[in-house]
């Protein structure tokens, strides 16, 4: 216990403490005298200061070296404090000190270099052995650091304010009314919307629950429970209710939100008000609703009239269909002519208004099968030829080689839109060419995107209706309808057509310069290989394993007429029934091989009789009778309407004779048999079956001589070879071998460009059509 004194008194009496204090660097030691001046300046207060000891020692007093605002500062705080009058020099550093009041205060030193130097000072008075004040020690510690630290957490406080305002006015500035709960749904937080769509205060909202300002607070509840089950709810709807009963419904979307920890901290949930959607949705619903109507009764119109429309047609097509077998003289024959085509417009007319109507109610159906391009076409040229030859047109078509054989797409309404754009064509076109072209779209974007153009050298459209000649009822001018005809409705139609099966059509045209109608469709390649063979039905040529019983359902006169005089020359055995009763009655007392059956009747129609006629099958035991539907019904759904009854085929009125005999040969097991001896062994036979088209070739002929002539004078031998390799083909079909002989030398002149040789030909063909004792009329 005598050792630490001793220590003490030998650490104080070598002065070590002091010169260790003293001559730290880590904080200045100024000590003064009673007056303030400067005795003593450590190494540190250099260091920290930049002065050396002897610039100042007996000469300043710290406060010559410290902020003298900061001074005048303390000292005004330090009067009011203590209730006296103190100097705002070195006093007011000292003053507390000297009082023997504990002084700890910061205070900004300005260095020799005149930076500024913030500090933590700490004074202590200096007193003698009697207690008298002979000095002042003014310890200080650099205070950067810290005030470096305060003024960034300033700046953090502020940036941090600034971020709440933000996120405030974002949330205030929602058009949604916002709301923040805890996982209990009671209410943290709401914005400006939420406190409209309530009728209550933030303050009020605030720790209310969250159901209860909802007309349905179970489903409120519910809301807030399937948010924090599912994480996220999307347009989950409520009815807010206020104060004074107004009812607001909204959309309400929301999700759980967490603190930094991942933990749960509760929902955020936004409401949109869709009172408005919701009225529209119901003027829509109810427009929507008006519009089926409509269309529902556009549609029974249609059907009403396509019906009624068609059941007299088919009594004039189906009259005129067997007239023009009969022998007639020149006038009749003229009169029949007038009325076939007649009945084939109104036709036309009546199915391109029912088209347009499906197209446009979005009830025709595309079907996907596998054809031959090449049948395809070669059977739509055919349909055209004659018309086009009449006219005294070159009418040609070709497919590129890259283009494959077999295709899979719709190839009925692939007909429909290429019949109108070539009839077009055909129609509008009085001297030159129409040709039909097909080959792959550059650049496919299918595995076969093919462009089917028809060119023409017709009389073109002028540039300012080429905008709207794709719209219904439109043609050129008014003028171009008086004398060409047309509803107008054929390129509408196409366009359509080709939009339906994913392409584009367009054209290209200057008045007087032709026209080029060009459209482009998808079709896939089929591995499938096509049958082109389709045997046609010559009722002089035909036999039959077994003769058929047939029994003829039909309540219109005239049709049963058309449907007699259609099979009188085969050995069928007809019964006929003029509703579906009598058909029902005479099927079970009878045995049949097929049924033809009507579709509107009186006393029962044809769908209830094959209903009927199916269950008594049924209960009997007995295999399905093919049943066809004839029915002038051509609307989407019709045919799937037959076929549910029962029905095993379904055939359009007008019906021609070739479709209903092979639609027998189809669905019959005792099938017609065509006796291909006697259709080619001898040429009579041929002359026979062709004998009702001879009056179309030789007056073919007669317009081919115009033309013929006209291509000698340009030296356009490609269209003379044209025309003579079809007369070489063609005149020994019909019977007149001399035609084919012409042909064959008008081919060989233009083959070696001898226009002497194709002159004399081409007078040739001349008299020897001159020489041919037929009927100007029929010519």
């Amino acid at each position: 216990m005598t050792i630490q004194p001793s220590n003490e008194e030998t650490l104080l009496e070598d002065g070590a403490l002091q010169r260790a204090i003293f001559n730290s660097a880590n904080f200045s030691s100024i000590a003064t005298d009673a007056k303030g001046v400067i005795q003593i300046f450590n190494v540190g207060a250099e260091h920290m200061l930049g002065y050396r000891a002897g610039e100042v020692m007996n000469k300043i007093t710290p406060a010559d070296i410290s902020d003298p605002q900061e001074l005048v500062t303390r000292a005004r705080a330090l009067s009011t404090e203590l209730g006296t009058v103190i100097a705002p020099g070195f006093e007011a550093l000292v003053f507390k000190a000297s009082r023997g009041i504990e002084d700890i205060y910061e205070l900004t030193y300005i260095r020799k270099d005149g930076t500024r130097l913030p500090a933590v000072v700490s004074v202590t008075a200096l007193r003698d052995v009697h207690n008298v004040i002979i000095g002042y020690l003014l310890i200080g510690t650099d205070n950067t650091a810290r005030k470096q630290v305060e003024a960034d957490q300033k700046k953090l406080d502020q940036r941090l304010r600034d971020q709440q305002f933000y996120v405030r006015s974002l949330i205030e500035s929602n058009i949604d009314a916002l709301t923040t709960t805890d996982p209990a749904g009671i209410i943290t937080d709401v914005n400006k919307q939420m406190e409209e769509l309530t009728g209550c205060t933030r303050d009020e909202l605030i720790g209310s629950a969250f159901k209860s300002h909802f007309t349905d607070p179970v489903r409120a509840e519910a809301g807030i429970k399937l948010v924090l089950r599912e994480k996220r709810v999307s347009n989950f709807e409520l009815t807010a209710s206020t104060r004074d009963g107004k009812q607001t419904v909204v959309s309400y979307n929301a999700s759980t939100f967490y603190d930094r920890n991942r933990n749960l901290q509760g929902v955020f949930a936004a409401a949109r008000d869709v009172t408005e959607r919701k009225e529209v949705e119901l003027e829509l619903r109810l427009a929507k609703a008006v519009a089926e109507s409509a269309s529902q009764t556009k549609s029974d119109f249609l059907a009403s009239m396509s019906h009624e429309i068609r059941t007299p047609l088919n009594a004039i097509i189906g009259i005129a269909d067997i007239l023009v077998k009969t022998p007639l003289s020149a006038e009749q024959r003229k009169f029949v002519d007038i009325f076939v085509r007649a009945s084939d417009n109104l036709l036309d007319l009546i199915n391109d208004i029912l088209d347009l109507s499906k197209v446009e109610a979005s009830q025709l159906d595309l079907e996907q099968t596998s054809f031959s391009l090449k049948d395809h076409l070669e059977k739509i040229m055919e349909m055209l030829v004659v018309r086009a030859h009449q006219k005294g047109l070159i009418f040609t078509s070709d497919i590129s080689p890259d283009v494959a054989a077999n295709l899979i797409g719709d190839p009925t309404r692939l007909r429909q839109v290429l019949l109108n754009l070539l009839n077009n064509a055909i129609k509008f076109t009085e001297f030159g060419k129409v040709t039909l072209h097909v080959a792959p779209e550059a650049g496919p974007t299918s595995p076969q995107m093919l462009r089917f153009t028809v060119t023409d050298t017709g009389i073109g459209i002028s540039e300012n209706k080429l905008g709207t000649i794709f719209e219904r009822f439109t043609q050129a001018d008014s003028s171009t309808t008086r004398r060409y005809g047309g509803s107008g409705l054929g390129l509408t139609i196409s366009k359509r057509l080709v939009e339906l099966m994913g392409g584009h059509i367009w054209v290209k045209s200057s008045e007087g310069d032709g026209s080029v109608f060009a459209f482009s469709i998808p079709l896939e390649i089929s591995n499938l290989q096509s049958n082109s063979f389709s045997p046609k039905i010559d009722d002089q040529a035909v036999s039959l394993i077994h003769p058929l019983n047939i029994l003829l359902v039909e309540d219109f006169p005239d049709n049963r007429t058309i449907t007699l005089a259609y099979l009188q020359k085969l050995p069928y055995h007809i019964d006929i029934a003029e509703n579906g009763l009598q058909a029902y009655e005479k099927f079970i007392e009878g045995h049949y091989d097929l049924v033809l059956m009507d579709r509107q009747m009186p006393v029962m129609d044809g769908l209830t009789a094959t209903r009927a006629i199916r269950k008594w099958e049924k209960e009997h035991h007995l295999s399905a009778t093919p049943i066809i539907a004839l029915t002038a019904a051509a609307l989407k759904g019709d045919r799937e309407k037959c076929i549910a009854a029962g029905c095993t085929a379904y055939l359009t009125k007008p019906i021609k004779q070739d479709v209903l005999l092979r639609a027998i040969q189809e669905h019959t097991s005792k099938v017609i048999v065509l006796n291909t001896e006697s259709i080619t062994s001898t040429p009579s036979v041929l002359i026979r079956k062709f004998s009702d088209q001879i009056p179309i070739f030789l007056r073919n002929r007669h317009l081919d001589i115009a033309t013929l002539r006209r291509a000698l004078e340009q030296s356009d031998f490609d269209t003379i070879e044209f025309l003579g390799h079809g007369m070489r083909g063609s005149g020994g079909m019909f019977g007149f071998q001399t035609i084919s002989n012409i042909g064959m030398e008008l081919e060989e002149g233009a083959l070696s460009a001898d226009k002497a040789s194709v002159s004399k030909s081409i007078d040739d063909l001349s008299g020897y059509l001159q020489g041919i004792h037929m009927p100007l009329a029929k010519i």
